[in-house]
């Protein structure tokens, strides 16, 4: 065997370390890698509490609530299948209100509320978070205009 075909199979080999490497890793991250929850995830995949992580949906129509406090506001996000309580402590987005879709970042609570410290909301008529929209679809209650 020549040096040149030597050099070659310890690349060979270097790279196939890497790609199962990377596949062992990718594998055993898989649930904790997702970067969306709705909240037929949060209640099916028993999302872990005390984790940040982003919940996502539809504001439900009456669900909005202040909060005797005045600051905090408590909703209820669906994905038409389940619902999540939300209580975020804040000033929402000017373009957050019912029926509209958001994402909220926060932490999951034992008692299966969740506590926002972030409220994204839509940003124009057309907008949905490119999340809530799949989430929605493969809910089967998309009304969407077929674009994606």
């Amino acid at each position: 065997m020549t040096r040149k075909q030597r050099r070659m199979g310890v690349i060979g080999m270097g790279l196939a370390m890497l790609g199962i490497s990377a596949a062992l890793v990718l594998t055993a991250l898989e649930d904790s890698i997702v970067f969306f929850y709705s909240p037929t995830d949060l209640i099916e995949k028993k999302a872990p509490t005390g984790q940040r992580l982003r919940i996502g949906g539809l504001v439900e129509q009456g669900s909005v609530k202040k909060h005797n406090d005045g600051v905090t506001t408590i909703f209820t996000v669906t994905d038409t299948a389940n619902t999540v309580q939300v209580a975020y402590r804040g000033v929402l987005p000017d373009l957050f209100r019912e029926g509209q879709g958001i994402v909220a970042e926060g932490m999951y609570q034992k008692a299966g509320t969740f506590r926002a410290d972030e409220v994204l909301a839509k940003h124009d008529e057309n907008y949905m978070p490119p999340e809530v929209a799949d989430a929605l679809k493969k809910a089967g209650t998309w009304k969407g205009d077929g674009k994606k």
